[in-house]
């Protein structure tokens, strides 16, 4: 390992390539800030780009294509992939969209004339990075404000095997050689459920073990029974609430669980979705005087700064929502907060779920138990898309549209999705409720026919 000497100094020294760091290193140097950035990998982009968004998105598209699983409610023609098909082939369609993304990461970076450096970032000082390199060369800069955007990786728990060629976590699925018979899906988070609906399309036998009582108990209680039915549909075997006791290999392609009560579960494939962990521990936080809690994450206030005034953390290294929407807003309002830039103050007060299932789903704003805790009197309105001359067209049969007004004034304050296109359609909801409006404006508003 080899120091260089000389020390670098920069207006802002971001570390981290993903969403959050992207966008925070260009907020500033936009605005004439002289801009380092920070990534250890060899692409930008993070795990939105690389290993999580983007890549698990379009495999879910893939799957709904080239499964036929539209084509069938719809015409009754079977285009069953054939077993025989292998994820490498399914994931051409991946590679053209990543690759895509991490060519604009990268022209965004340049036109912004940032300065990009490859390595392992650690603090020396509060104001101190060291950065070294794959090669071992060692350099060093100093920045007046830093923004920590290091993003998480998927927790592995001590009972999974994570050596044994059959077990996987979020970021190594992709790499599976050929689509399993059966899988099984540990965790019902947002993850866990998307993999198993995509894997379920794609003619694996799914079975889903969650601790909770319900799935996503964060959405509305109707949205998410509406999805548990969905998935059992597809075929997704649920088991919960139940934990895994333990994992036992029993060869070098299968995999027995144990769930408790005398259940066992057989799979050659298991993907682990337990969760996350800030990428933190390497970083050195103590040397800059942050504190992290047991899972890496770093606590921020509503600017996004750190118990350091010139240290901003934002992104999945900060915990939830961990979105890479919100994760590049949280990192524009970090930079204008640091620089003074009289810009963009102002955090959405409002901020979209979307949520990549089959079927999909979508929500924004208040749910029938935070309208019911909080004691605010609400009407509910609902929407089938099967009552819908463009629900018929598409064949979906199950989707509805659930919006929730305050009792008082008819203003809307939840809009609730699940079915095709619900991530896009989400947005007039949206829309009409950052704008505070009220049943009326539906009223008078002209939709196209279908």
């Amino acid at each position: 390992m080899t120091e260089t000497s000389g020390v670098s100094h920069y207006d802002l020294i971001v570390i981290g390539g993903g969403p959050a760091g992207e966008k925070g290193a260009a907020q500033a140097a936009y605005f004439g800030k002289r801009v380092l950035l920070i990534e250890e990998l060899e692409q930008l982009g993070g795990a939105a780009a690389n290993t999580g968004t983007l890549p698990s998105k379009t495999l879910r598209e893939t799957s709904l294509t080239l499964s036929g699983l539209r084509a069938r409610s719809l015409y009754g023609v079977d285009l069953s992939l054939r077993r025989e098909a292998t994820v490498a082939d399914l994931l051409y369609r991946e590679q053209t969209v990543v690759g895509a993304e991490r060519v604009r990461a990268d022209h965004n970076v340049k036109r912004h004339g940032i300065t990009l450096v490859r390595g392992r970032a650690s603090f020396v000082a509060p104001n101190h990075v060291r950065m070294t390199a794959a090669d071992g060369d060692v350099t060093s800069a100093q920045g007046d404000i830093i923004l920590i955007a290091t993003g998480s990786s998927p927790r592995r728990p001590p009972a999974f095997p994570f050596d044994h060629p059959s077990i996987y976590d979020s970021d190594t699925i992709l790499s599976l050689r050929a689509i399993p018979e059966r899988m099984a899906v540990v965790g019902g988070g947002v993850i866990g459920c998307e993999y198993a609906c995509t894997f379920a399309a794609l003619g694996c036998d799914v079975t889903l073990i969650d601790g909770g009582t319900r799935l996503l108990g964060f959405l509305d209680v109707e949205l998410s029974a509406a999805l548990r039915a969905g998935m059992e549909q597809l075929g997704i075997r649920m088991v919960a609430p139940a934990r895994v006791q333990s994992c036992r290999p029993i060869d070098a392609s299968r995999v027995t669980l144990d769930v408790g009560n005398g259940v066992t579960v057989d799979a050659d494939a298991v993907l682990v979705a337990a969760g996350r962990t800030s990428n933190t521990a390497s970083l050195g936080v103590a040397e800059a005087g942050i504190i992290t809690d047991e899972s890496g994450r770093i606590d921020v206030d509503q600017n996004y700064r750190t118990c350091v005034p010139h240290i901003y953390a934002a992104g999945d290294v900060i915990g939830f929502p961990a979105l890479a929407s919100t994760s590049m807003e949280q990192a524009r309002l970090a930079m204008v907060h640091a620089f003074d830039l009289k810009y963009k103050t102002e955090f959405a007060p409002i901020l979209p779920y979307g949520i990549y299932t089959i079927p999909e789903l979508s929500m924004a704003g208040e749910t029938e138990e935070t309208l019911q805790k909080a004691g605010i009197p609400y009407v509910v309105g609902r929407a089938e898309y099967n009552a819908n001359a463009r629900g018929l067209i598409i064949g979906d049969r199950a989707g509805f549209v659930k919006l929730l007004y305050r009792a008082d004034d008819m203003k809307l304050v939840g809009t609730h999705i699940i079915g095709e296109m619900a991530t896009e359609i989400l947005h007039i909801g949206l829309t009409a409720m950052l704008c505070n409006a009220t049943a009326d404006l539906f009223i008078r508003m002209c939709f196209n026919y279908p």
